[in-house]
C-alpha cells in the first residue's frame, strides 16, 4: 500500500518522555512542527525548528492555558479531506496548513484520581483541547496519522523508521484505532469519578485500558484474558504465566486473606476457590503444618497465600509439596532458592494495595454489579440466643470459622477449632449434605470433632444440622439466624447444652 509523506506535524503533550526521539527523526524527514506552550520550549531546547500554534493561529493562550488549540487554523488543518477540492480551496484561502501527524496526551486526570487530589485539581485534569485534537485526527485517519499516549511513541517510532518518515493507511487507521481507545478510557474514567458523586446516570461504563492473553480460559478449548493491572498487585519472581484459572483461585486466595487479619502467621490453601486448609499459628512453619493437615490431598495442585516472608525453615516443607502458586509479602533469599528449584512453580510477591468495593460479572445477556461483601463476622457482633454461652477460645474460634465459611461456595457448613481449619463442606444443594461432607472428610483425616465448633454461611431451615453436629461432639455454632424456624435449632442446643450465636448476616456465595 503506497505510504502517505509525513509533512507536517502537530506536537503537544503533558509528558515529555521518550518524545526526544520522534521529534529528532521528524527533522531528519524536514518534518515541520508546531508546537505549543512546555512542548515547544522542550523542542526548542533541543536546537530543533518549531512553529508555535500561536503565531499560526493569531491568539495567545488564552484564560490560564485551558485555550490554546480550538481554532480553525488548527482543527481545519486535521480534519480537511485532501481528496476534495473544497476543502483544499479552503485550506488555501485561510491559509491553513495541513497536518499529517498529530502528537497529544492527556491532563493526567487518573493519575489525580489516584493521588486523591481536590474536586479543584480534578476538574482542572480534564482535558479539553487535547481530546478533541485526539478525535478529530483519529476521524481523519484517511489523511492524519495520530498519537493520543506515550505508549505508542515506540509504535510511532518503528513505523517512522521503517517507512523513512511515511504512514499507510493500514498504519493510521490502527493509530486512530488506539486513539479512540485511550478518548474513550478517558472519558470514562471522568464519568465514573462524577457519577460515584451525583448517581445521575444508570450507564454501566468500565474501561480497563490492559489486557494479558490468558494460556486459555477454563478449558484448553475455551480463550482467555485477563483485563487490569496484576503488576499493580503482584510481582512474579518465579514460574509459568499465570492461567485464567490460576486468576480466580488467586482472588479467591487474596480475598480470604484480606479478612483473616493476624499479627501472626497465617497460611490460606485454596483449591477451586474454596479453602482446603487454614491456619494461624506462631510462625510461618507452623501456620502451613497445621493448614496442610486439613486435606492434603486437596492441598496438591493448590494455591498458597501467607501474610508473612517466606524463611527457609517453611520453605523445605513447602517445597516438598507440589502447588501452583505461592503469594507471600517477601521471600528471604535461601528460601527463595529451594523454591525456584521448579521452574514452573509460580511464585508471586504481594504488594499492600486497596482492593475494589465493587463487583461485577455478565449473567445472560447483561451485567450485574453488587457492592463487595465486607461484613466480616466479630465476637463484638455476636447475639448470644442459648442459654449456654460459648467459652472465649469457642467464641474465637467462631469467628475464625465464620471468615472462612464466608469465602466458601454456598451452602457451606465450616468445622474448625481455635485457629485450624478442620475441614468444610462446600458448593452442596442441601446444607445437611454440606456437613456430613465436613464430618466425613474430618474424620478421614484424622481430627478429634469433639470441642470442635461449626459455622453455617446461611441459616437453618430446620434443627438437623444441629442435631448431627451435637452427635459429632461439636460444642458451639455460628450462623446468621433468620429462619422462621430458628427456636427448633436453639431449643435442641438447650436441650443438648450447645452454644450458639447469631450474627444477623448471611453470606451466600455463588
Amino acid at each position: 500500500m503506497q505510504a502517505k509523506k509525513i509533512k507536517t506535524a502537530l506536537i503537544s503533550v503533558f509528558y515529555k518522555d521518550k518524545l526526544e526521539q520522534i521529534v529528532r527523526i521528524l527533522q531528519q524527514q524536514q518534518v515541520t512542527i508546531y508546537s505549543t506552550g512546555g512542548t515547544q520550549k522542550f523542542i526548542e531546547s533541543l536546537n530543533i525548528p518549531v512553529v508555535a500554534v500561536e503565531d499560526l493561529t493569531g491568539y495567545p493562550s488564552i484564560l490560564g492555558g485551558r485555550v490554546k488549540t480550538l481554532h480553525p487554523k488548527v482543527f481545519g488543518g486535521i480534519l480537511a479531506r485532501r481528496e476534495k477540492s473544497e476543502d483544499e480551496a479552503q485550506l488555501t484561502q485561510y491559509e491553513i496548513p495541513p497536518m499529517d501527524l498529530v502528537i497529544v496526551d492527556l491532563y493526567p486526570f487518573e493519575e489525580a484520581l489516584k493521588a486523591e487530589a481536590s474536586e479543584e485539581e480534578m476538574i482542572e485534569k480534564i482535558d479539553i483541547g487535547g481530546i478533541s485534537l485526539i478525535r478529530a485526527a483519529a476521524k481523519n485517519f484517511q489523511e492524519v496519522a495520530v498519537v493520543a499516549s506515550r505508549h505508542q511513541y515506540e509504535l510511532l517510532t518503528e513505523i517512522l523508521q521503517k517507512n523513512e518518515g511515511s504512514t499507510t493507511l493500514a498504519e493510521r487507521k490502527q493509530l486512530a484505532t488506539l486513539a479512540f481507545a485511550t478518548s474513550s478510557h478517558y472519558d470514562a474514567t471522568i464519568f465514573d469519578y462524577f457519577n460515584k458523586q451525583t448517581q445521575a446516570s444508570d450507564a454501566f461504563k468500565v474501561s480497563i485500558p490492559q489486557a494479558q492473553t490468558l494460556r486459555y480460559g477454563e478449558n484448553p478449548h475455551q480463550k482467555g484474558v485477563f483485563y487490569g493491572h496484576l503488576t499493580e498487585m503482584f510481582e512474579q519472581l518465579n514460574g509459568k504465566a499465570l492461567s485464567y484459572n490460576n486468576l480466580v483461585d488467586v482472588d479467591a486466595a487474596v480475598g480470604m486473606l484480606e479478612d483473616l487479619q493476624s499479627t501472626e502467621s497465617v497460611f490460606i490453601i485454596i483449591k477451586h476457590t474454596n479453602a482446603c486448609g487454614v491456619a494461624i499459628a506462631a510462625t510461618p512453619k507452623e501456620a502451613y503444618l497445621n493448614a496442610l493437615k486439613a486435606d492434603p490431598v486437596s492441598a496438591f495442585g493448590g494455591i498458597i497465600i501467607t501474610n508473612q516472608p517466606i524463611d527457609k525453615a517453611v520453605a523445605e516443607e513447602l517445597h516438598q509439596l507440589f502447588f501452583e502458586v505461592l503469594i507471600a509479602p517477601s521471600f528471604e533469599e535461601d528460601a527463595f532458592t529451594i523454591l525456584k528449584a521448579k521452574k514452573n512453580r509460580i511464585l508471586l510477591k504481594q504488594h499492600p494495595q486497596k482492593l475494589p468495593k465493587a463487583q461485577y460479572k455478565t449473567l445472560l445477556n447483561g451485567v450485574v454489579w453488587q457492592e463487595k461483601d465486607t461484613q466480616v463476622a466479630q465476637q463484638a457482633d455476636f447475639t448470644f440466643v442459648t442459654e449456654k454461652q460459648p467459652t472465649t477460645t469457642e467464641q474465637s474460634a467462631l469467628v475464625f470459622a465464620a471468615k472462612i465459611a464466608k469465602h466458601a461456595k454456598s451452602n457451606t457448613i465450616v468445622l474448625a477449632k481455635e485457629n485450624q481449619l478442620l475441614a468444610s463442606g462446600v458448593g452442596q444443594t442441601s446444607r445437611v449434605d454440606a456437613l456430613k461432607q465436613a464430618i466425613v472428610k474430618a474424620k478421614n483425616f484424622g481430627f478429634d470433632l469433639q470441642g470442635a465448633v461449626m459455622a453455617s454461611d446461611a441459616f437453618f431451615p430446620f434443627p438437623d444440622c444441629v442435631e448431627i453436629a451435637q452427635t459429632e461432639g461439636i460444642t458451639a455454632v455460628i450462623q446468621p439466624g433468620g429462619s422462621i424456624r430458628d427456636q427448633d435449632s436453639i431449643d435442641f442446643c438447650n436441650q443438648h447444652q450447645m452454644a450458639m450465636v447469631f450474627t444477623g448476616v448471611r453470606h451466600f456465595r455463588h
